[in-house]
């Protein structure tokens, strides 16, 4: 059956490429629906919506943004308004895909669009900008990006086959099906490389009882999309027990998962189970990226491109305080666990970020901080030992069924 898929773009200064793409995705049998986001000139073609449409969703008319001849609003009236109506094409179930193509500013406009859209819904954008840092256009969405290679500045010998390509990703998720799972209740889990043992430990027994676990990698963008699924009420219960970004939030490491960390499931009222997972870390890139006055603390080199910073008792005094007034807003059944004998691999008896001290700081905030009737259980363990995993687990089960 034939799928529609989103074209967006300046039909203006790229309306050859696109007249490429949108003919290459008919050839292969399917249907497009052409949005134009060029303010400037004529578009090449006619679009199926216009960007005078785009333009009068963002709150202005063409003729104004024509007229201020400001290059930043248009980007960002079209931004706006391109976004609003990709959540109405997909609420009205006209499309099934969504593929884009441009430099910087087609870039953030088209994947303003994508990201209004739910995690799974196909989405691709040919870019000049598909390396370094892409954290803005993809967000917390499955956007795959395409280097461009060169410019998107016409069709030529190797635009065409980085088009075509671009076409093949897009018409090939289209047609995939996804295959029938049993769908079980949903447990969120946060995973770091110092914690994996545990999670896995709590995913076997979790999956012996019934549940689905689905686990986020604690590198900022991971908390931040298990915040926003959390939100979207996708999951029965919490185990986060790798709380790690914190510690990047707090000493500006490059994983944060930004302030909001850890809300999302007290202000559901899900029921979760708490651990300071690797608070005993923050994270830096390469040794020569490291801010100046870092230079003399204790590092760990993880691999080439992280340097793991241990932290300090003052700072995991901070960090306890932090995760107890997270915790504190919860309105579901929540349970703090410590592990007495180091919160990740390396923070164990002999281990390069063993520091009883900075763990009991840290400790004490906790306790010190939380709610009387928030649990605090304390175990003789480190937390990647199956004592401690299985305790945990046991608290969360204890939560959904009690």
């Amino acid at each position: 059956m034939p799928k529609t898929i989103a074209v967006i773009g300046a039909l203006d200064t790229k309306g050859q490429e696109f007249s490429f793409v949108k003919a290459a995705i008919e050839q292969r049998g399917h249907r497009t629906l052409v949005v134009n986001t060029g303010v400037v000139g004529k578009p090449l073609f006619e679009p199926d919506i216009t960007a005078a449409q785009v333009a009068e969703a963002g709150g202005t008319s063409l003729a104004d943004l024509r007229q201020q001849a400001d290059r930043g609003t248009a980007i960002d009236v079209m931004t706006s308004g391109v976004a609003i109506i990709a959540n109405e094409l997909y609420s009205q179930g006209k499309i099934d895909g969504i593929l884009g193509m441009g430099g910087s500013a087609g870039t953030v406009i088209a994947t303003s669009a994508m990201r209004e859209l739910p995690v799974g819904f196909p989405k691709a954008m040919v870019t000049t900008l598909a390396a370094g840092d892409t954290t803005s256009y993809v967000g917390i969405k499955d956007i795959v990006l395409i280097p461009s290679v060169v410019d998107v500045a016409g069709v030529n010998r190797i635009s065409a086959r980085i088009y075509a390509n671009a076409v093949g990703a897009i018409v090939g998720m289209v047609e995939t099906a996804v295959p029938e799972i049993e769908e079980r209740p949903l447990i969120a889990a946060s995973m770091f490389g110092n914690t994996t043992e545990l999670v896995d430990q709590c995913r076997a027994i979790l999956d012996e009882r019934g549940y689905e676990t689905l686990v986020f990698h604690a590198t900022g963008t991971g908390g931040r999309t298990m915040e926003s699924l959390i939100a979207d009420g996708y999951f029965a219960g919490v185990l986060d027990v790798t709380t790690t970004e914190w510690a990047d939030e707090l000493l500006g490491g490059v994983l944060s998962a930004g302030p909001e960390r850890l809300d999302a499931a007290a202000k559901q009222g899900l029921p979760q189970v708490i651990a300071p997972g690797c608070v005993d870390m923050a994270n830096f890139w390469a040794p020569d990226t490291i801010p100046d006055k870092y230079k003399d603390r204790k590092f760990y080199l993880w691999n080439p491109n992280i340097s793991l910073m241990r932290t300090t008792p003052a700072e995991n005094a901070q960090l306890g305080r932090i995760l107890a007034e997270k915790a504190n807003q919860s309105t579901g059944p929540v349970a703090f666990f410590l592990p007495q004998k180091g919160v990740s691999i390396l923070d164990s008896p002999g281990g390069e970020f063993w520091w009883p001290e900075a763990n009991e700081a840290l400790f004490a905030a906790i306790k010190e901080n939380v709610r009387d009737d928030i649990p605090v259980i304390e175990l003789d363990n480190n937390i990647n030992d199956e004592a401690f995993a299985r305790a945990v687990t046991e608290q969360l089960l204890a939560f959904l069924v009690p």
